[in-house]
């Protein structure tokens, strides 16, 4: 099987620029029963995320109503959309230590690193990659909001690797809408404990909330479709390395996933706490060591892939591991039986 995600599928029509305004839309017969949001996120530019957010926010109107985003459509509906000038950035900036593999007037590529939060949020007000970023770029996009301008995708905080960085607004729709229709490449590289039954596999399983714990996520019915493909890279005593694939890029997919299958990351303390310690015989000992030597969970996004919204050039980055990763391979590889 192919690491590579699916092909994506047709493009959607041309869609409106998406300024600060009013734009107004009738629904034809080929709207007859779409969603709206997804009607909606084809004919403007903007995401499917910030549409579906403008509808939560009473900018959008049904025939004068507000309407749910899943509202289904019928033929002569009348919809209005107010899209409201961006709000100014809040988060400060600051001289913070920034890997940048590329920049142009239009986009930056980053190697995040492990420890660092991409945008500020309740508990981490400072210290992100957006203050780093701030500092560095004079003007970045503020379609992401007041607190994540220029993100378009994320990385958990103890996730290291390669991230994109919009720096206009134009060129955060165009990545935005790539990402969606799977046809940005994401390749990440985990360890993960025990041995996957077989290899290569797929993961499709829907995400969401955990029914008890709002700060964590879990495999959950009613959840948004996600899609992980795994393949057994290197084996060892009591784990292995993964080449990973991401379909869908949902909050903590990979990690989740993992523990949903029975082989959390290792390291990872908030889905996989204590799963080295229930090893029995000889890979015990060896696991208990590889906790210890673990500052935190092993997961690398290594490589990046996409066309550059301006010059339509490939644009394709790859980064190795951490020293503190490619220390713990280097271990488990010397002990390997």
């Amino acid at each position: 099987m192919s690491m590579d995600p699916p092909r994506p599928r047709p493009s959607s029509p041309d869609s409106r620029p998406a300024g600060p305004g009013r734009v107004e839309f009738q629904v034809d017969a080929d709207g007859d029963g779409e969603r709206l949001d997804r009607w909606l996120t084809a004919r403007i530019d903007l995401s499917r995320t910030r549409i579906a957010a403008l509808v939560s926010e009473g900018k959008v109107h049904l025939n004068d109503g507000v309407p749910r985003k899943a509202e289904p459509l019928s033929t002569g509906d009348r919809i209005v959309v107010e899209i409201p000038e961006p709000e100014e950035i809040e988060a400060r900036p600051q001289d913070l230590p920034l890997e940048v593999l590329h920049e142009d007037p239009h986009l930056l590529v980053v190697n995040k690193p492990a420890g660092m939060v991409v945008h500020p949020a309740r508990g981490h007000p400072e210290g992100t990659l957006v203050n780093a970023l701030l500092h560095h770029v004079s003007d970045l996009s503020g379609i992401g909001g007041k607190l994540r301008p220029g993100i378009v995708h994320r990385l958990d905080r103890d996730t290291s690797g390669l991230l994109v960085v919009a720096k206009d607004d134009r060129t955060h729709r165009v990545l935005s809408d790539a990402l969606r229709k799977r046809k940005v490449r994401r390749l990440y590289r985990a360890l993960s404990w025990g041995h996957l039954r077989s290899s290569p596999t797929t993961v499709d399983a829907p995400l969401g909330r955990h029914p008890h714990d709002r700060t964590r996520r879990a495999v959950v019915e009613g959840g948004k479709r996600s899609v992980t493909h795994l393949r057994v890279r290197e084996q060892f005593t009591a784990a292995e390395l993964l080449d990973v694939a991401l379909e869908t890029g949902r909050t903590h997919q990979i990690r989740v996933h993992l523990a949903h299958l029975g082989h959390p990351v290792v390291g990872d303390t908030t889905y996989g706490e204590g799963w080295g310690r229930g090893m029995g015989g000889t890979a015990r000992g060896w696991a208990q060591e590889l906790e210890r030597r673990m500052a935190r969970h092993f997961l690398h996004a290594r490589r990046l892939s996409f066309r550059h919204p301006e010059s339509g050039e490939l644009m394709d980055f790859q980064i190795p591991f951490p020293e503190e990763l490619e220390s713990v391979l280097e271990w488990a590889r010397r002990t390997r039986p």
